[in-house]
C-alpha cells in the first residue's frame, strides 16, 4: 500500500511535482491559492457577512475584518512599514492577533509572532536577530518590551490598547492608527516563495531560530487540513493554544481564513469556560494537546453542555492516554479525535490518522500527508526498512527553505530539502509512523536503549496524570538511570505506587527507578515546550 493511497476517500486536490527553492522538487497542491494574504481574499469574496472572529461573546465578520486590516495596513504603511520588513506581534489571543497578522500580510511585510511568556531578553534577542523594525504589543506586556538601547533598530512601537500609561515608552495606539489616511485595501504582490512569517523554535539550548514559514508552505498547511479534516465555512474552530504557536496560527487561524469559517478565541483555556463556551457557539473542531482534553473531562462538566457540533478534535506534542480516548468516546461519540504530527519548520502538519480511524491503543501519529514524504534514516543519512528505527527527515511544500539569516543551522538542518527531524521513529510496511523519542532524549542503561516516550505513555495511562516526563539520571555505573517526573493533581502521589503500575506494563530496566511527583506543572519554555534540561539538572541533583 502506497503511503498516499491511505487519503483516497478525502477530498484531496489533484497534486503534481514542482521545483522550488533552488534544489527540491516537492508534491504540490496544482489549483492554490498565490499567497497568505490570497486566502483571505478569497474567503471575503465568498463569505464576507459570516463570522470571521467570535470573542468574548461578540464577532467581527470577514467584511468588518476587512476594514480593520485596511486600516492598521494603512498606518503601518504611513509609518514606513514595506514589503519584506519584518514585524514583531507580542499579543496574546484575541482578535487583534489576526487584524495585526493580516495587515502586515497586505503590506507584503513578515510578521514575527512571539509567544506571551517570552521574556525581554529573548524578545531583544529576535528583534535584533530579525532585524524587526517595528513591534505591536499589548498593554499588559508593556513591561517586557525591550527598552530603545537593547534593540536599537526597532523604530516603531504599537500598544494594541489605548496606550494609556505606555505612552512615555513612546508607543503609539493601535485603535488610532491609520486614522486620517485610506485604508489599504490592495495587497502588495508578493511570491510564493516569500516568507510570510518568522517564527523563532524553541531553543531548548542555546539561542532560538527563525523558521522562515513562507505563503507556498503556508498555503499548502492550510489545504493538508481543509482536505484531511473535511473543513469548509461551516466550521468553528477553537482558538485554545497560543495564537503564536504555529500551531494556533496555522491550524486554526490560517486555516479558517483558508476556508471562509469562523474562529473561537479564548485568551486562556480554562476548561469549564472553554466548554461552556465551545458548546454555545457551536464549535466544530480545534486542534489541542491532551492535557487540554484532560482538563476538559475532569473540570469541564461536558454532561451539562450540548456539544453535539464538535466533531473533529485534533491533538499533537504528547501521547493521547487511551483512558482520555475512551472518555472521550463516551462523553462525545460523534468527535473523532484526530492524532497529528508536525513542527515550527514544517509549517505544522506532516501526518496525521485518518479521521475514522481508531486511535485507541494506536502508537502511530498517522501517515504522511498527501504532499508530504517521510523517511527513515541511519546515522549515516541511508533509509532504513520498514519497522527499523531511525531518525525521521521530512519533506514537501510545507518544510520551509531554512532559519533567517543562520546559514550554518540551515545546513546542519536541512539536506536537498528534508528538514532532520530529531525524532527517532519508524515507519511500517503500511506507511504508519511511530515516534519513539527525541535523539538526544534517549536513554542508555548499562548498554539497554531506553525511549523516554515509551516510559511516558504508561505514565500518562495512570488515572489523574495530566503531564510525565522521562529524563536520564547519571550513574557511575550504568551511565543514566531512570528518573520520571509526573504531574497529578489530585490523582496519584505515592512513588511506589508509580513504579508498581511500570512494572507490570515494562521491562524491568525500563521502570524508573526514581520518581517525583510534583506539586505544580512541568517547567516549559515561551513556546511551551517541555524544558527536560532542567529536569536533568534537577534529577542529577537528586
Amino acid at each position: 500500500m502506497k503511503v498516499h493511497d491511505h487519503w483516497a476517500g478525502f477530498s484531496v486536490p489533484p497534486i503534481r511535482h514542482e521545483a522550488h527553492f533552488g534544489d527540491r522538487i516537492v508534491r504540490c497542491f496544482a489549483d492554490r491559492p498565490a499567497s497568505f494574504h490570497a486566502m483571505f481574499g478569497e474567503a471575503l469574496a465568498s463569505h464576507a457577512d459570516r463570522r470571521a472572529v467570535l470573542f468574548n461573546g461578540a464577532s467581527l465578520s470577514y467584511r468588518e475584518l476587512d476594514r480593520e486590516v485596511g486600516r492598521i495596513a494603512a498606518g503601518l504603511a504611513s509609518h514606513g512599514v514595506e514589503r519584506g520588513e519584518r514585524v514583531m506581534m507580542f499579543i496574546g489571543n484575541r482578535p487583534e492577533f489576526v487584524s495585526v497578522l493580516l495587515a502586515i500580510q497586505r503590506l507584503g511585510a513578515i510578521a514575527v509572532p512571539v509567544g506571551i511568556r517570552e521574556q525581554r531578553p529573548g524578545l531583544a534577542y529576535m528583534q535584533r536577530q530579525s532585524g524587526a523594525k517595528a513591534i505591536v504589543f499589548d498593554a499588559a506586556l508593556a513591561a517586557v518590551v525591550p527598552q530603545e538601547a537593547e534593540t536599537p533598530g526597532l523604530r516603531l512601537r504599537i500598544c494594541v490598547d489605548d496606550a494609556g500609561d505606555v505612552d512615555d515608552a513612546g508607543a503609539l495606539s493601535l485603535p488610532a492608527l491609520g486614522s486620517g489616511f485610506m485604508p489599504a485595501s490592495d495587497a502588495a504582490p508578493v511570491r510564493e516563495e516569500d516568507t510570510a512569517v518568522l517564527l523563532y523554535t524553541s531553543g531548548t539550548t542555546g539561542n532560538p531560530k527563525g523558521a522562515m514559514l513562507s505563503h507556498m508552505n503556508i498555503v499548502h498547511s492550510t489545504m493538508h487540513y481543509q482536505a484531511c479534516f473535511g473543513l469548509d465555512h461551516h466550521d468553528c474552530a477553537g482558538l485554545a493554544v497560543p495564537a503564536s504557536h504555529v500551531t494556533g496560527l496555522i491550524a486554526v487561524i490560517a486555516a479558517m481564513l483558508r476556508v471562509g469559517g469562523a474562529m473561537l478565541i479564548f485568551s486562556a483555556f480554562q476548561a469549564e469556560e472553554f466548554v461552556a463556551v465551545a458548546a454555545r457557539e457551536r464549535m466544530t473542531y480545534t486542534l489541542m494537546v491532551p492535557a487540554m482534553y484532560n482538563l476538559c473531562l475532569l473540570r469541564g462538566r461536558m454532561e451539562a453542555h450540548d456539544l453535539s457540533a464538535w466533531r473533529i478534535g485534533g491533538f499533537g506534542g504528547a501521547p493521547m492516554p487511551p483512558s482520555t480516548v475512551d472518555a472521550m468516546a463516551r462523553q462525545l461519540p460523534g468527535l473523532a479525535l484526530v492524532n497529528a504530527y508536525g513542527a515550527t519548520e514544517t509549517t505544522s502538519p506532516t501526518t496525521a490518522v485518518p479521521p475514522g480511524t481508531s486511535v485507541a491503543g494506536n502508537d502511530s501519529v498517522g501517515v504522511a500527508l498527501p504532499c508530504a514524504s517521510v523517511i527513515v534514516v541511519d546515522d549515516d543519512g541511508r533509509e532504513v526498512a520498514a519497522g527499523v528505527s531511525g531518525e525521521l527527515w521530512i519533506g514537501g511544500p510545507m518544510v520551509v527553505r531554512g532559519y533567517w539569516d543562520n546559514p550554518e543551522a540551515t545546513a546542519a538542518g536541512f539536506t536537498a530539502g528534508y528538514w532532520h527531524s530529531g525524532d527517532i521513529g519508524s515507519i511500517d510496511e503500511n506507511g504508519f509512523v511511530r515516534i519513539f523519542d527525541r535523539k538526544k532524549d534517549m536513554l542508555n542503561r548499562g548498554g539497554y536503549k531506553i525511549y523516554s516516550a515509551e516510559v511516558e505513555n504508561v505514565l500518562m495511562a495512570l488515572p489523574g496524570v495530566l503531564e510525565a516526563a522521562v529524563v536520564g539520571k547519571p550513574c557511575p555505573v550504568l551511565g543514566e538511570r531512570v528518573h520520571a517526573f509526573v504531574y497529578a493533581p489530585g490523582g496519584v502521589t505515592d512513588a511506589d505506587a508509580v513504579r508498581a503500575h511500570c512494572a507490570t506494563r515494562l521491562a524491568d530496566y525500563k521502570v524508573p527507578e526514581e520518581v517525583t511527583v510534583m506539586d505544580a506543572p512541568l517547567p516549559r519554555n515561551a513556546n511551551g515546550k517541555l524544558l527536560k534540561r532542567e529536569l536533568r539538572d534537577r534529577a542529577a541533583r537528586a
